[in-house]
């Protein structure tokens, strides 16, 4: 059975939380100096907030859909070693009980 599971980097880890931190920081900078009245301000933090949590969950299903669709195959593969290794094809008990 070969092994489909790739490994993320530790660089790739580190740019990816490094762009996102740059990102966050400059939206939330960019909200609390915007040249509006404060309720627009909070309305575009509001909206950074949401989007940054949604992105997270987004993010996790994704992953925990990643794993299920990984770990139902190793139970097929499972199912279908146990099958293969169980079968005797010159056995012929096995063979008049499948006629039957």
């Amino acid at each position: 059975m070969t092994n489909m599971t790739s490994k993320n980097t530790n660089a790739f880890f580190i740019q990816a939380a490094i762009s996102f931190g740059i990102v966050l920081l400059t939206m939330v900078l960019a909200v609390c100096y915007l040249p509006v009245d404060p309720w627009v301000r909070a309305f575009l933090a509001l909206g950074t907030l949401f989007l940054t949590t949604s992105s997270f969950t987004l993010a996790k299903c994704v992953r925990d859909n990643q794993e299920n669709a990984a770990v139902t195959a190793r139970i097929d593969q499972a199912r279908v070693d146990k099958i293969l290794a169980e079968h005797d094809p010159f056995n012929q008990y096995n063979y008049n009980q499948q006629a039957s």
